[in-house]
């Protein structure tokens, strides 16, 4: 019987202000990479809670999720390992609180940064994915649907007894 494919759920937020789009330069396996701050959803926590906690490990700032900007599919090979990694993403857009003082940056986080489209689409080689500018492209193209899209059921927290 063939293994179960199994993508790895990620979630990404999607920060514009003033025209500029707030990302991270993080380290990884391939070198200095450009991405929006974004991570892997943690067990017991719905999308838009993992998204939150991500932007705040990545970029030490408060995030509120307001709406989903997509669910993106995207699959590559790691030029280190030629490991095969297909991502599920859920990218929201929302509101960026206040800087929590003292907190420290994720690890592989090198630092944050605000570009303009026009620099985020100038630096495609340093995007540590391409969803990175797919996301942005929709979310200026006013993509936007009702976090209600998402449903969470309870047993994601309490899971239920198998009987």
């Amino acid at each position: 019987m063939q293994a179960r494919w199994k993508p790895s759920v990620t979630v990404a937020a999607i920060i514009e202000r003033d025209g500029r789009f707030l990302l991270v330069e993080e380290q990884t396996a391939e070198g200095l990479r450009l991405n929006n701050p974004a991570g892997h959803l943690d067990p017991g926590e719905s999308p838009a809670q993992g998204c939150a906690r991500e932007a705040l490990e990545e970029t030490a700032q408060a995030f509120t999720p307001t709406a989903l900007v997509g669910i993106y599919l995207s699959r590559f090979q790691r030029a280190s390992t030629g490991e095969d990694v297909t991502y599920l993403r859920f990218a929201f857009c929302g509101e960026l609180g206040a800087r929590e003082p003292g907190r420290v940056l994720d690890t592989g986080i090198v630092r944050t940064l605000w570009m303009t489209p026009e620099e985020i689409r100038a630096s495609v080689a340093r995007h540590r994915s391409p969803l990175l500018l797919r996301c942005m492209e929709d979310y200026l193209a006013g993509v936007r649907l009702p976090l209600s899209a998402i449903t969470t059921d309870p047993s994601v927290v309490d899971p239920l007894p198998i009987s």
